[in-house]
């Protein structure tokens, strides 16, 4: 049974996704060892989060830095990184 922060949480929450997803890449790993996995995570996660904030801000990158909780200068950065300007 869980326990009462379960309650809290929608279904399909985004830290059970991520769980959810860890757990895959760690049985696909089928015991090899990986490195850099901060990097790689961030690599696949970073660039949805930052297209879906910039369309839900209608690419207002002012407001997007503002709800992600970044300095535009620094979103400005990181979209340019991942081709997203």
């Amino acid at each position: 049974m869980g326990n009462s922060d379960d309650l809290n949480k929608p279904p399909g929450a985004l830290c059970d996704s991520t769980a959810n997803a860890m757990e895959r890449y760690f049985s696909d790993l089928d015991g090899q060892t990986s490195t850099d996995l901060y990097a790689i995570v961030m690599a696949e996660v970073e660039p949805p989060l930052l297209s879906a904030v910039m369309k839900y801000n209608r690419h207002n990158q002012s407001k997007a830095a503002a709800m992600l909780g970044l300095n535009r200068a620094t979103l400005r950065k990181k979209l340019k990184h991942y081709d997203l300007l």
